[in-house]
């Protein structure tokens, strides 16, 4: 989806995008839209509510991996698609019930989403809706049937789109002249569009190993929010505005031999409470999320929500800096989880963070050690970070050297391993390579001008002698394809 997404984007950026030439009512193609979706998304990736959070991204993320897995499969997902769009999930700290599609192939998704999400079927439906609507490039047909629309005025639309919820006057300042309204009704999809994706994502679920169900449980939770008047926290029934037709279509598509939606798991309830402390909810909020697991009867609840609970007030804990109080729950959630290896691991991820906040490496790494596993670049992203940080913390971040080498090599555009390596480097002063870290952490991000500025800083460093010859030949290297890129840039705006 398109439209009222509440990552806040400033008044005047649209205007400096340089969006890619796209011409008067052609055809968007497949490089185009992707040029588009990595000048719009450059502005998401600057937004303080863009979230980092290796564990979350990772949980979200792995459910969109296997949704795509079986959309290449069933044809859904081309080899062009699966080739030239980014295919990146960005998390959003806002509270607000929200997820979109940008062009590209990129995906937000906010936390207010995961935190309401009965189990990771409801949120997989969200993201296989999503997923449909880029496959099936809705939003390059969309702007097609607009007609005669310059690359700068869909930039407006679209970043006007995206700060509409949290600020209608700064949305109608990004959106040209006096349309605002009509810009509005053009970015919501179309009603045969929302089916298609409700139709061809419900196809996806059961292949990937996620019960259809949650399409229907997620609809159902639609609906409820719709019945009481959406409040404004809903915004994802503005842009996916339900219908008769499509909640009827779903409760159809689901036989009666796949019976109800089947239980949350373990790690799923841990993710939604972390999903709903990393909102920052205030101190009062984190209390009640301590005091639950003080409640009368709280040993009878079930063991779902007796994990959930000791996850959030062990994570408030951390927010409220009580580490005593943090350490005590994720000692009360450990037995809980005994035998549920998906769950264990988040609960070992939670110990070496709250260890790490209360400034203790020693203890984080013992915790991120307790099934005796080595942690190599096999290993997952939070794993790999969380390592890295507590090793940096202990003056041994050249441990991690070639493990985050090994990563970056994988994952080129990870700008937070990319950082992390950068501080590793430093540690063993190595600045030239430290410098051209940053550079690639820049890249990561789509800032083509903040990554040139630290390549001219180690080219200016290695011909005073920092650094060898193979690092300054690779940053020199850089340096030539980042202007490359600006050069292009350049071009697309003169061409707007």
């Amino acid at each position: 989806m398109l439209a009222a997404s509440t990552l806040a984007v400033g008044s005047g950026s649209a205007w400096a995008l340089g969006l890619p030439s796209l011409g008067d009512g052609q055809s968007l193609t497949t490089p185009q839209e992707r040029k588009l979706g990595d000048r719009i998304i450059k502005e998401l990736y600057r937004d303080p509510d863009y979230l980092d959070d290796a564990v979350l991204t990772e949980y979200v993320s792995q459910i969109m991996a296997s949704l795509m897995k079986v959309s290449e499969e069933r044809g859904e997902l081309s080899d062009e698609l699966k080739d030239r769009y980014a295919w990146q999930v960005l998390l959003g700290r806002d509270k607000q019930v929200n997820a979109f599609a940008l062009p590209g192939g990129y995906f937000g998704v906010y936390l207010g989403l995961i935190s309401i999400v009965s189990t990771r079927d409801e949120l997989a439906s969200v993201l296989a809706h999503e997923l449909s609507h880029v496959t099936q490039r809705h939003i390059a047909r969309m702007i097609d049937q607009q007609g005669k629309m310059t690359p700068l005025m869909i930039g407006s639309m679209i970043l006007g789109a995206l700060a509409a919820s949290r600020s209608p006057d700064a949305a109608a300042a990004l959106m040209m002249g006096g349309q605002a309204a009509v810009v509005q009704n053009q970015l919501n999809f179309t009603r045969d569009m929302e089916r298609e994706a409700d139709r061809i994502g419900f196809g996806l679920m059961k292949p990937a190993g996620f019960a259809q169900q949650g399409f229907v449980g997620m609809f159902d939770k639609l609906q409820q929010a719709n019945r009481i008047n959406d409040n404004g926290s809903w915004p994802y029934l503005r842009s996916h505005p339900l219908t008769t037709q499509r909640i009827a279509d779903m409760h159809a598509r689901i036989g009666k031999e796949d019976g109800a939606e089947p239980p949350a798991s373990l790690d799923h309830v841990m993710m939604v409470a972390r999903a709903r402390v990393l909102t920052k909810p205030g101190v009062e909020v984190l209390r009640q999320y301590v005091n639950e697991t003080k409640d009368v009867g709280f040993a009878d609840k079930s063991l779902n929500r007796r994990a959930s609970a000791f996850y959030a007030a062990a994570l408030s804990g951390v927010q409220l800096q009580d580490y005593a109080l943090a350490r005590d729950a994720v000692g009360k959630l450990k037995p809980l989880v005994q035998g549920n290896a998906a769950a264990q691991r988040q609960v070992q991820l939670l110990a070496a963070e709250v260890e790490m906040a209360a400034g203790k490496p020693e203890d984080a790494l013992r915790e991120l050690n307790a099934g005796g596993q080595r942690i190599t670049a096999d290993a997952g992203r939070p794993e790999l970070l969380a390592r890295t940080q507590a090793l940096l913390q202990l003056k041994r971040g050249a441990e991690m050297t070639g493990t985050l080498q090994t990563w970056v090599a994988t994952h080129p555009k990870d700008s937070g391993a990319w950082l992390a390596l950068s501080r590793v480097w430093n540690q063993q002063n190595q600045p030239l390579r430290a410098i051209r870290a940053e550079a690639e952490a820049q890249m990561g991000h789509y800032d083509y001008a903040a990554a040139l500025d630290r390549f001219k800083a180690g080219q200016d460093l290695a011909r005073k002698g920092g650094g060898d010859f193979y690092d300054a030949s690779i940053i020199d290297t850089r340096l030539r394809e980042v202007e490359s890129l600006l050069k292009e840039q350049a071009a697309d705006r003169s061409l707007n």
